[in-house]
């Protein structure tokens, strides 16, 4: 009896004994797990740095505003365009531009990591802080009426904020002018009508306060002083809140990358180039002028003179528009007298051969030149589309193809396969040995017909075709013409 009480007593000691390992295992377990909870976000967070830099790309948004980012003259512009270009050539990674003029659309693009930066003219305030966090600052401003003079519109004219009760003041939908006239009406203890615009950008309810189509909207400062230039019948002179922050923004919890961008800026606002990109456009006499042209995107909505021409013959070969002003762009910066050191001549830069071959009898003529630049690109691309399929990709080759010849891509495509590469990819792939056929041991490899080739002009031609397109299709209508003031839902339509 007291044999078996003392095995039972000794089983159950080693029962409560496994009992409490087991809770221990456990709770080591369940500690782990609340561990790596807190720890993997985190770290995934503080990682867009070493994401941005692997990819080699820089994903960007921006306003769409004669301060920010436009199109002049066939080429990308503005003070926030200029800077990140600075930021990723110090990265040495691609710059990728996207267009938002929504702001709830942007701040949810960053911290869902779609857009690794915000580029814009943000305000610093307490509610957004909560949202994204904020940069260094790139400039101090403050927010101002914006109506037409008195001496233009005496009716409506105020003197101060504190005229603005009962007034209906247009701002951009979402934006901090928003909670700023909330805020004011509070102050000053009368009604403000604030209506909240989702169509038109800030500068596009500027054009309309000029125009007589409304009577105010707000917007900041230094963007208001820009644009009075071109309008120099508005008022600017009433100020509605104190000097605030202007920053970019990264998602939150960003803390390398945000500490790159802050080490950077503190830098480069020290340099003379940054003092003379900050000028150009908010200081210097020539910003109305380039403001004023039709060939700017945002005014004038022209690329060149040609414009019509070009969407017209695009449209009957089924190409782009955008994409052959691009090329023109490249070849001959739209001059049509334009000839090169080996002959090509015209928009298109057509070599003589290539002339004769597509029937032009004037080689200057734009329309023929167009027409034959075009047949020789459709040609190209049916040479191969039957080797590769996906229309992006071939893309590539039919530029350096018209940049360089055929005979060319095709060299470097054999060499590509010899040498354990994807001769129908590209990147990395075929570009690879465009560029090495300027070397001997290349350029006369058994399997290359056309010998030696400046491997570095088709190279760089694809990307910069390419880069210009994009920027095109960032703030260029499409080929149905849409009107600029749908620029917000276009780019959405072509994501």
């Amino acid at each position: 009896m007291k044999s078996y009480c003392r095995t039972k007593i000794e089983v159950l000691k080693k029962l409560i004994l496994v009992l409490l390992i087991a809770f221990s295992v456990l709770a080591g377990c369940n500690n782990k797990s609340h561990t790596e909870d807190k720890v993997a976000p985190q770290n995934t967070k503080t990682d867009d740095l070493k994401r941005i830099v692997e990819k080699k790309k820089l994903n960007v948004v921006v306003d769409y505003s004669s301060t920010s980012y436009f199109v002049y003259k066939g080429q990308p512009m503005g003070f926030q365009y200029e800077l990140l270009k600075a930021l990723a050539k110090d990265l040495e990674v691609e710059l990728d531009i996207h267009v938002s003029n929504n702001l709830r659309e942007t701040f949810n693009g960053v911290n869902t990591s779609e857009f690794d930066l915000i580029a814009k003219n943000l305000t610093v305030t307490k509610s957004r802080n909560k949202v994204v966090d904020f940069t260094e600052p790139l400039a101090l401003t403050h927010q101002v009426l914006v109506q037409r003079s008195a001496n233009d519109d005496e009716d409506y004219h105020v003197a101060s904020s504190l005229d603005l009760a009962g007034k209906t003041i247009y701002v951009h939908q979402n934006s901090a002018y928003v909670q700023r006239l909330k805020n004011l009406s509070e102050e000053i203890g009368e009604s403000i009508t604030i209506v909240e615009d989702s169509v038109h950008g800030v500068e596009q309810l500027i054009a309309l306060v000029a125009s007589g189509e409304i009577d105010y909207t707000v917007c900041d400062e230094n963007v208001a002083s820009v644009n009075q230039r071109y309008y120099p019948w508005i008022d600017i002179s009433v100020p509605v809140s104190f000097d605030q922050k202007i920053s970019w923004a990264v998602r939150n919890n960003s803390s390398k990358w945000k500490e790159y961008i802050n080490n950077w800026l503190k830098e480069y606002k020290k340099t003379s180039e940054y003092h003379y990109i900050y000028n150009k456009y908010f200081s210097s006499s020539r910003v109305a002028n380039l403001v004023r042209s039709e060939y700017n995107s945002i005014t004038g909505g022209k690329i060149s003179e040609y414009d019509e021409l070009v969407r017209e013959i695009s449209a009957s070969f089924g190409w782009d528009w955008r994409l052959v002003a691009s090329v023109i762009m490249q070849e001959s910066r739209f001059n049509k007298y334009a000839e090169s050191w080996v002959g090509a001549m015209g928009l298109m830069q057509l070599m003589p051969k290539t002339a004769e071959r597509f029937n032009v009898t004037d080689i200057v003529n734009p329309r023929e030149n167009i027409r034959a630049g075009l047949e020789y690109l459709t040609w190209l691309d049916e040479v191969f589309a039957p080797i590769i399929e996906d229309e992006h990709e071939r893309l590539k080759f039919v530029l350096a193809s018209y940049n360089v010849g055929i005979g060319h891509v095709m060299d470097a495509r054999k060499l590509a396969m010899k040498y354990g590469k994807k001769p129908s990819v590209w990147d990395d792939n075929v570009e690879v040995f465009i560029l090495k056929k300027t070397l001997p041991e290349y350029y006369n490899d058994p399997v290359v017909r056309w010998g030696y080739c400046r491997g570095k002009e088709p190279y760089n031609y694809v990307i910069k075709v390419l880069d210009r397109y994009d920027h095109y299709l960032n703030v260029l209508p499409d080929e149905n013409n849409v009107s600029l003031v749908s620029l917000p839902v276009l780019k959405e339509s072509l994501k």
